[in-house]
């Protein structure tokens, strides 16, 4: 079939025609702001339990409520834009999340801030998807592919920014100012996009029709759909604690049954029904299949290695928040770089793929740096790793965007930006599990085959002993509690040497599925943004 080309329809006589740059300053700041509350919170968790009087797992809700409830609204956020009007829906979530941001800083209870997270992140689930939308049809096709770059600005910036934000305000200020911070920035947006943000006419044409018809809202596409994410967020919260599939109160299990039901059901409704909720019939295109695989993996190492890096940082080096998120904070600036190397060269004609596999490669390039490390590195070492990384995400965000909504039609367009927003979301929390649950299995293993050379028949062991035993000696002067001390220095020795090493074999996994996905990029067609042109597929 032939994709269609961005709505082309001639401005009406008087009516306003922005410029392009500016609506994207102006949707831009909001959805940095949504993105930014996604990392900003985690590294305060320790201090919003004790603020509160809750345990820590407890605490861990605060994310993992807002993630759920972020991930339920994504895949219906097209068809809530498209009844309610998109700049209205824009508008309203601006401001419903800019007063829950509130709401969560003056919260009194760990119920009431989980509560209020919830409100947050369905508000907050609408701006991803929206912004982009809006982005896509205040661009010519000539020049998408810079309007993704400021898209990707928001997406990729925010969550480097987050940790160090997060981290400055808990230590000098108070953890509330991590939600506080949130209401001068939403007054911020509102305002600029209520002034700027226009819906087209296509878009306001289909809004005026589906006003006309009554409200046909799918139940049962709705119910799936909570239930599928919901089960699928609290396990992988809360899996690792539970230990997955041998949790013996069956918790886990239930959820992971709760989810691949759900998910097996929703999609055979959405491809049964005539105007489905979640609309899945976008993933029947080979670039936009392609390209969501390839964006939820992205994500899932972008948010395992922001953090996988400051827990190392923090248990081995002794960092304090702030600290660790000052290492992961210049970062930030390769990316803004190479997202306008991106765009640069998108406009220029480059085929995306080939930005693409250029992306892929410095990003397991980066993650395989990490992973040869060692506990003698300093500060300035661990910065140069995570900057080659970021550097491979930035370079293939816009491309990958491009590539997989020029394949798509404008009647599918709200479902499939939907769908993707929900995957390279759902890729984060993957990402941030997984890596959690891979770095304590490896400690584990890793334990073990260190202590396999610790016994009495090596003389190296014998030599630290004695030498460790005859320095606290002087010490102390007790001979069993030198003798002691030393076991305890041994085993100390022996604990921070696996944790190390698993730490850095989370990286060695991020670099693997970094250059996995290349194979996936030879599944697409060329994706070639030229002037006036649009991509036809088969």
């Amino acid at each position: 079939m032939t994709d269609a080309a961005p709505d082309q329809t001639p401005t009406p006589a008087g009516a306003r025609t922005p410029n392009p740059w500016i609506v994207a300053a102006a949707v831009v700041v909001p959805t940095f702001m949504e993105v930014l509350d996604t990392t900003i919170a985690n590294v305060a968790l320790r201090y919003i339990a004790g603020g509160l009087s809750a345990s820590n797992n407890d605490s861990e809700w605060v994310i993992t409520s807002y993630l759920a409830a972020n991930a339920t609204i994504l895949p219906i956020s097209g068809w809530l834009s498209a009844r309610l009007g998109r700049r209205n829906y824009f508008l309203g979530s601006i401001a419903v999340f800019t007063i829950a941001s509130g709401l969560c800083g003056i919260a009194g209870s760990l119920e009431e801030l989980i509560l209020f997270r919830i409100i947050q992140g369905l508000a907050g689930g609408g701006l991803q998807p929206s912004s982009q939308a809006i982005l896509l049809d205040a661009f010519p096709p000539a020049k998408q592919g810079a309007a993704m770059t400021m898209f990707a600005i928001a997406g990729l910036v925010a969550p480097v920014v987050g940790p160090t934000l997060g981290g400055y305000l808990t230590v000098y200020y108070n953890w509330r100012w991590i939600f506080y911070i949130n209401i001068p920035i939403g007054a911020l947006g509102l305002l600029a996009s209520w002034k700027m943000v226009e819906d087209p006419a296509y878009l306001k044409a289909t809004t005026a029709d589906l006003r006309r018809r009554p409200l046909n809202l799918d139940y049962i596409g709705l119910g799936l759909l909570v239930l599928g994410v919901s089960c699928w967020e609290v396990l992988l919260s809360k899996g690792q604690e539970w230990d997955w599939y041998n949790d013996p109160t069956w918790r886990a299990q239930a959820m992971a049954i709760g989810f691949g039901a759900s998910l097996v059901l929703l999609v055979a409704h959405s491809l049964r029904s005539a105007d489905p909720l979640v609309n899945v019939r976008p993933l029947a295109n080979r670039n936009f299949a392609a390209c969501s695989l390839i964006i939820f993996c992205v994500y899932a190492v972008l948010y395992g290695s922001s953090t996988t890096l400051p827990g190392l940082l923090q248990t081995l080096f002794s960092y304090d928040a702030y600290a660790s998120g000052l290492v992961l904070s210049p970062s930030g600036i390769g990316s803004v770089v190479m997202l306008l190397v991106a765009g640069t060269l998108l406009g220029r004609g480059v085929d995306a793929r080939y930005l693409i596999v250029a992306g892929l490669l410095l990003m397991a390039a980066g993650s395989y740096w990490m992973a040869v490390m060692n506990l003698e590195i300093s500060p300035f070492q661990v910065i140069w790793p995570r900057v080659v990384t970021f550097m491979g995400i930035s370079l293939l965000f816009a491309p990958i965007t491009v590539a997989a909504f020029q394949g798509i039609p404008r009647e599918l367009r709200g479902a499939a930006v939907g769908l993707f927003a929900l995957l390279r979301n759902e890729g984060g929390s993957v990402g941030t599990s997984l890596a959690k649950t891979f770095e304590q299995r490896r400690a584990q293993f890793h334990s073990v085959r260190v202590g396999d050379f610790l016994d009495a028949y090596n003389p190296h062991v014998n030599e630290f002993l004695e030498q460790s035993r005859s320095a606290f000696l002087q010490i102390t002067g007790d001979p069993a509690a030198s003798d002691l001390a030393s076991v305890q220095v041994l085993e100390a020795l022996r604990t921070q040497q696996a944790e190390s090493l698993a730490f850095f074999d989370d990286f060695w996994l991020f670099s693997v599925v970094s250059l996995s996905l290349i194979a996936l990029v030879f599944l697409m067609q060329p994706s070639v943004a030229e002037k006036g042109a649009h991509i036809a597929a088969e």
